[in-house]
């Protein structure tokens, strides 16, 4: 790495010379503007207005428009000789706890680097006081030509510098949350922590990618090699229709957790234990979904089971009067064969 700027962290009594490392490094394909036609390149000149002609770049200079429409020039001698106190030095203000800065204030980071032997000592003695209390350091610096509040952190073993926008470049985020007051059932927010603990369960943050800057390199690639290059199916854009929260936040644990390629007979007799206690907490209230699946469940087996006990109902007495008539007329028939034999006896 090629060093963007030295100085020296005053901290106190002690100075320190460092120089600072640019840490991140975005891995945006380059691309430039060309011409449809032909593919040339297309060209940005500076062009003055007034003279109606092209200008080189050592004749611009910066300028200010006053409210009343004039101009007035600075040229690189004004702001070089502005009074910057922190010119070249990382001036240590104070040592705040870290949840003190808001992360929004959080702009560009760099990698602080000793810039001789000399530093090592005092560096590494900043470096392990803020380990061991657990707080940061509060700068200011001059980064070209202009001013800026920053953070002194450890990262690993290195010191890093994080610059921060100053408190009044914030914008308040008042008007932006919904208004009124909206209420969050305790059974919703037991789900949705469910769903919060599903989803960061094996999470790999170095593991990320950048897929659109893949999905480019495919598109350069084919046309460097005159195919076609892929297209994916556009996902369906939601129609804004309001649906169950409840619903929703069920469906989402369960997606999670089939992203993962957990057994679904497995998970789903805890998992649909737990849902149904949440919809028990929230009053036995089902979604219009559910109430049609349970509708058409019960409709069927309910006529059959109904058919099935009529029937036997009715038929049940006549085969017993059938039968209790058919045994009297056998019963019948032999006192009569009886009698006429006895009488025959007597004959």
């Amino acid at each position: 790495m090629r060093a963007t700027w030295k100085g020296a962290i005053s901290f106190g009594l002690v100075t320190i010379p460092v120089q600072l490392f640019t840490a991140a490094q975005e891995h945006d394909v380059p691309l430039h503007q060309v011409h449809e036609e032909d593919g040339s390149r297309v060209r940005m000149r500076r062009f003055c207005e007034a003279e109606d002609k092209e200008i080189p770049y050592s004749e611009v200079t910066k300028g200010y428009e006053a409210p009343d429409g004039s101009t007035i020039t600075l040229s690189d001698d004004d702001l070089a000789d502005l009074p910057l106190p922190s010119k070249k030095v990382i001036d240590v203000l104070a040592f705040v706890d870290a949840d003190t800065i808001d992360p929004l204030m959080f702009s560009k980071a760099y990698y602080v680097g000793s810039s001789d032997r000399t530093a090592s000592k005092p560096y590494a003695l900043l470096r392990d006081a803020l380990i061991e209390s657990g707080q940061i350091a509060v700068t200011k610096i001059a980064l070209r030509s202009r001013e800026s509040l920053a953070v002194l952190r450890v990262h690993e073993d290195t010191l890093v510098l994080q610059t921060c926008l100053w408190p009044d470049e914030v914008r308040p985020a008042a008007g932006v949350a919904p208004e009124g007051d909206v209420t969050v059932r305790p059974q919703e927010l037991k789900m949705a922590k469910s769903l919060m603990d599903t989803l960061s369960e094996d999470f790999d943050l170095s593991a990320m990618r950048d897929e659109y800057q893949e999905a480019l390199q495919q598109v350069i690639e084919a046309r460097l090699q005159g195919v076609e290059p892929p297209h994916e199916r556009e996902a369906a854009p939601s129609d804004g229709t309001v649906i169950d929260l409840m619903a929703a936040l069920e469906n989402s644990v369960r997606a999670a957790k089939g992203t993962r390629g957990e057994d679904a007979e497995e998970e789903g007799e805890g998992e649909d234990a737990e849902i149904h206690t949440l919809r028990a907490g929230k009053g036995g209230k089902k979604s219009a979904a559910e109430k049609s699946t349970a509708a058409k469940k019960s409709s069927g087996p309910k006529k059959s089971t109904a058919a099935s006990k009529k029937t036997p109902a009715k038929k049940t007495p006549a085969k017993k009067t059938a039968a209790k008539k058919t045994a009297a007329k056998k019963t019948t028939a032999k006192k009569t064969a009886a009698k006429k034999t006895t009488k025959r006896a007597s004959a």
